[in-house]
């Protein structure tokens, strides 16, 4: 007989001897020939993954022992019970089959588990990409944060607000509310954004106080930004510029001179653009306009005192009232230098007397000077270099037309290189004058008003043309040096330093290529006057008239290089 007839046969026996019910009768003839039982039966059928209603029969330390009506009752981590109300015997609680036996045997389970995948049917059921949802932000991973909705979804990085965040943790442990962006069923994850809700409100927000604000309306605004030409308040919701010429009256270089990050400000609203959702804010216009009635309060002439508040290239700014502030130009601080950078005359915080020059109300600009409160040189300019007068003084500057000469600080007179010699022909002062040269001069013209002065050399000495038809008539020999070549003929200085021209046609007697081959520069020569002319200032001369006057043949009759008649050719 074989060992199954066996167990057959004693399972036999003890039927006839015990009684059972028709139900457990029929489980243990199940038993002996190897069919499983109901509740084995229950538990193949059971999946990791599914979802089974319980009772908790007990509890222990770290764990909650639930009956799921299987052959063995499943662990529950009692850390998962976020209700402690839950925590009683008998309660009837949702769970998650997590393994169909651990390692001690036990079935384990997951609370957590289960309202999370509860969470993940009522999100696939009910919401849709753009659904809003409540969550808590639970940890910080690479690229955003987590989010627990029910189940953990993922916040980006650049979903978390709409603006700069420094640090994530601030925001870990807090509820939001946020908006569903994408979900994924394949993968069974969720994309959700705060930033979408916190930018739609702030659009709703702008739009009503975009309505409600008026021109001329005060209102409260925290200072979020500060830029080189101002700063941005946030106005309930909505941005204000708070431009950096309407933060006050005074000058200032930044607007960080006198607000700072995070400041509330009152302020005035200037202008309001709804189209463009534009608020242009002002601060200094709470206060009265020092400007009004400006030019009745510093008329031209009046002596002010202030403080030096800023250095420019071109000046200094001298604030003589709080919010009004005066340019003192570099061409107005000194009468007798010539002034290029203002900090040779003043000093940042230096407190300084001017008088006003002018005021342009409407520019916003007065007109500053320094040296008016000094002695001008030039009231008396006119008494002191009267025309005619002999003067001395050293020449300071070298110009196309001229030189410059400074009779006093303060004072300069102009040679005009026409006044410099009654019988050379300058082209440049330079062939005459040194800059530092002492020089002797004649006082011209005085014009005190336009500060300028005339002065001649030429005037020392007599006008050698207004004589010179007597002094030197045509006909008469005249010697001197060549000065100067041209293809035309040669210049002669004469004795009384007047400069005379030969023409190449006057040179010589015989033919010739060039002037040179004739006279150069340097040689001593006599020649007869041919030709004079006054008014002009010209006087022309021949070598050639001078050898046919003295019947001269050869070529050694002409004079060059010597003033003696009588010498040789060179």
């Amino acid at each position: 007989m074989t060992n199954q007839s066996q167990d057959w046969s004693a399972a036999s026996n003890i039927l006839d001897d015990v009684e059972f019910s028709p139900e457990e009768a029929l489980e243990f003839q199940n038993l002996l020939e190897g069919k499983e039982t109901q509740e084995d039966s229950s538990i193949n059928m059971m999946k990791a993954g599914q979802i089974l209603k319980g009772n908790i029969v007990e509890i222990v330390k770290d764990f909650v022992i639930v009956d799921v009506g299987l052959k063995s009752e499943g662990l529950v981590p009692i850390a998962e019970f976020i209700d402690t109300d839950e925590l009683v015997l008998g309660q009837e609680i949702e769970v998650y089959l997590d393994r169909t036996e651990g390692e001690d045997g036990q079935i384990v389970l997951s609370k957590e588990k289960a309202r999370k995948q509860r969470q993940w049917e009522y999100i696939v059921g009910h919401c849709k990409e753009g659904s809003l949802v409540k969550g808590r932000v639970i940890r910080k991973v690479k690229g955003g944060l987590m989010v627990d909705i029910g189940m953990e979804a993922f916040l980006p990085g650049s979903q978390i607000d709409n603006k700069r965040i420094k640090n994530l943790d601030e925001f870990i442990g807090k509820n939001y509310e946020f908006k569903i962006l994408k979900i994924n069923i394949e993968r069974k994850n969720i994309v959700v954004s705060r930033r979408e809700l916190l930018e739609e409100e702030r659009v709703s927000k702008k739009a009503e106080v975009l309505e409600q604000i008026q021109e001329g309306d005060l209102c409260k605004g925290v200072v979020k930004n500060i830029t080189d030409f101002g700063v941005f308040l946030d106005l309930n919701g909505i941005d204000g510029l708070l431009h950096i010429t309407d933060m006050t009256w005074k000058r200032i270089k930044h607007p960080s001179e006198m607000i700072k990050m995070g400041e509330e400000l009152e302020v005035i609203i200037l202008n309001v653009d709804r189209d463009k959702g534009r608020v242009a804010l002002g601060l200094k216009q709470k206060d009265s306009n020092p400007w009004e009635e400006i030019e009745q309060r510093y008329p031209p002439g009046k002596k002010v005192r202030g403080k030096i508040v800023n250095l420019v290239s071109y000046g200094a700014f001298i604030e003589i009232e709080p919010g009004i502030e005066g340019l003192i130009h570099v061409s107005e601080m000194s009468w007798t230098k010539s002034i290029t950078d203002p900090s040779e005359v003043v000093q940042m915080d230096e407190e300084v007397e001017a008088i006003v020059l002018s005021v342009q109300k409407e520019d916003g600009k007065i007109s500053l000077g320094i040296k008016q409160t000094q002695h001008n040189p030039w009231d008396d300019v006119e008494d002191k270099y009267p025309i005619g007068k002999n003067v001395s003084a050293e020449v300071k500057s070298l110009t196309n037309y001229g030189v410059f000469v400074e009779l006093e600080p303060g004072v300069e007179g102009l040679i005009h290189v026409s006044d410099v010699s009654w019988s050379r022909k300058i082209t440049h002062p330079s062939e005459v004058f040194t800059k530092g040269d002492k020089v002797d001069m004649v006082v011209l013209s005085v014009d005190r008003d336009s500060k300028k002065i005339t002065l001649g050399v030429k005037q020392l000495g007599d006008n050698p043309w207004d004589d010179i038809e007597e002094t030197l008539p045509v006909g008469s020999l005249v010697k001197g040096i060549v000065k100067k070549t041209t293809a035309f003929g040669a210049f002669v200085l004469l004795d009384n330093g007047i400069e005379a021209l030969i023409h190449a046609t006057a040179l010589s007697d015989k033919p010739f290529g060039k002037v040179e081959e004739i006279v150069k520069e340097g040689d001593k020569v006599t020649a007869k006057v041919i030709k004079l002319d006054p008014e002009r200032k010209k006087i022309s001369l021949s070598i050639k008239d001078y050898i046919v006057e003295k019947n001269q043949v050869d070529h050694d009759d002409i004079v060059v290089g010597n003033f003696d008649e009588s010498s040789e050719e060179e």
